[in-house]
């Protein structure tokens, strides 16, 4: 590749195409399923457990920095700068993948989950603490509250977390085979 060439946008070149296309399906990916966890809390009123809600973290990353890499592809980012994006798409979604999976086994009586927020609720007594916690819906980590075709909505984080990394690996793969 000549200086003129690198020069040029990259989607006047016809090379934005795996990278935009992949951060495009996965930002489409990640708003869609972070709507639709706030669908289930808000509507549905399926209260998250604090690993669900650490589960969103990745999506909070994710969408902005997948709409990012998707702008730098077609404002024409050197290649090293899209293929770096994309990885750290692919590290985020992978790591949601595995704490999806470990929330799943936690809910799956597996292996225990975080002393935190798992097991039964401790006794502060009576007062205006036990009213106050009364009024408090705590959930369990390991209290399964919804469930379709036997999976949970950790374990369909946990698939969705996967597809986002392998679409993420495909544009990586794609883009640096050009």
């Amino acid at each position: 590749m000549t200086s003129e060439t690198s020069a040029i946008p990259l989607h006047a070149r016809g090379d934005v195409g795996p990278v935009a296309t992949a951060a495009l399906a996965i930002l489409a990916i990640a708003v869609a399923t972070i709507a639709g966890a706030w669908f289930f809390q808000l509507v549905l009123d399926v209260q998250p457990c604090p690993m669900c809600l650490e589960q969103r973290y990745a999506y909070y990353a994710i969408i902005p920095l997948s709409a990012l890499v998707g702008i730098s592809a077609w404002r024409g980012s050197p290649r090293s700068v899209l293929l770096l994006g994309l990885v750290l798409l692919w590290l985020i979604a992978l790591a949601n993948a595995a704490f999806g999976a470990y929330h799943a086994g936690v809910e799956w009586g597996y292996w225990k989950g975080p002393t935190s927020c798992t097991g039964t609720p401790v006794n502060f007594g009576s007062g205006s603490l036990l009213d106050q916690l009364d009024k408090i819906k705590v959930v369990p980590c390991d209290v399964v509250q919804w469930r379709f075709l036997g999976i949970s909505l950790a374990g369909y984080n946990a698939l969705i977390s996967l597809l986002m990394a392998a679409i993420a690996a495909r544009g990586v793969a794609q883009t640096a085979k050009r």
